[in-house]
């Protein structure tokens, strides 16, 4: 029969292994994981039968910082990908001094065709919150400091001066190697700020007597309200960000949270919406939802676990 003691001496070597578990995650999670950056390629069919592949570059939530010098190369080297469409959800920076990083950043990429969206963080620097509030159904908080503006109108200006397409509550068209792209997209939906624009107006390009090949949505935050107007409006692709992929996930099960109401399942990856994907039994009726884990983190939270930063290629090919 073991004594008292004994078993406190285990249950301490126990605790004692938890802990040092515990530390070693966390400085994987700080130190290692979140700048471990990777290429993930999806392949998706939405073009009309017979066409060639397009290729489209989603960057999603960087949340630059001054001095991320590894993060501006990995992302300047994209483009040699050569993809034929940009598309940015937003969330850039995350800091009043980080334009010029930016810029270079994106420099090769705004030499493209491309299309963006703004997101919260692309307005207003991140404030501290705590963590926990991530748990809750809704992390935004009712009340908080002011925050520090940041210089999105200027930025805004660089995008469309380079010829990316504003998609904030817009629609609009762009070619795209000999294809006829149509493009809807909301502002942040996480600051209410999304208004859908109506179908059948003439910024809708699908009225036109020129068809489309393609119909394409852009939102930063994927919430339900804007994934289910899209899938009324006939996406044929919807591309979102915000998620983070859950940022901390559980191997083996995923993200705990999305930082929205979209369902934990559909924190990354490609996904069917409202239904499963459209290859897959029961998806039929579904629209093609890709959802990017994004490139950064908020400078508060600066860790990733089971959730690389990334940026994805997209290959659209025949259905």
């Amino acid at each position: 029969m073991g004594s008292a003691s004994s078993g406190a001496v285990s249950l301490g070597r126990t605790a004692g292994g938890l802990a040092l578990a515990g530390a070693a995650a966390l400085a994987w999670a700080a130190f290692v994981e979140v700048r471990w950056y990777t290429l993930r390629e999806v392949t998706v069919p939405v073009l009309p039968a017979g066409q060639r592949p397009l290729r489209v570059l989603h960057l999603s939530d960087l949340h630059l910082l001054p001095g991320q010098q590894r993060k501006v190369d990995w992302v300047r080297d994209l483009a040699s990908l050569d993809p034929h469409l940009v598309v940015d959800t937003g969330d850039n920076w995350a800091h009043l001094d980080a334009m010029p990083a930016l810029l270079r950043a994106l420099e090769p990429h705004l030499a493209k065709p491309g299309a963006f969206v703004w997101g919260s963080n692309d307005f207003v620097a991140p404030i501290f919150k705590n963590p926990a509030r991530y748990l809750l159904p809704d992390a935004r908080m009712p009340h908080h400091p002011e925050p520090v503006h940041l210089p999105w109108r200027e930025l805004g200006a660089r995008f469309r001066d380079a010829g990316w397409i504003d998609l904030d509550n817009r629609r609009d068209v762009v070619e795209l190697d000999g294809r006829r792209v149509s493009l809807v997209g909301t502002n942040d939906a996480h600051l209410n700020l999304d208004r859908y624009p109506p179908a059948g107006r003439p910024d809708d390009a699908r009225t036109g007597d020129d068809p489309v090949d393609l119909h394409l949505g852009v939102t930063h935050a994927p919430y339900r309200r804007v994934l289910d107007a899209m899938h009324d409006d006939d996406v044929d692709l919807a591309i979102a960000g915000h998620t983070h992929g859950g940022q901390l996930a559980v191997p083996g099960w995923g993200a705990l949270v999305t930082n929205c109401d979209i369902d934990t399942r559909r924190a990354k990856g490609l996904h069917g919406w409202p239904g499963p994907r459209p290859d897959r039994a029961g998806g039929a009726g579904s629209t093609w939802l890709h959802v990017s884990a994004g490139l950064g983190t908020s400078p508060y939270a600066p860790v990733r676990f089971a959730c690389r930063p990334e940026a994805t290629l997209l290959t659209l090919v025949a259905g």
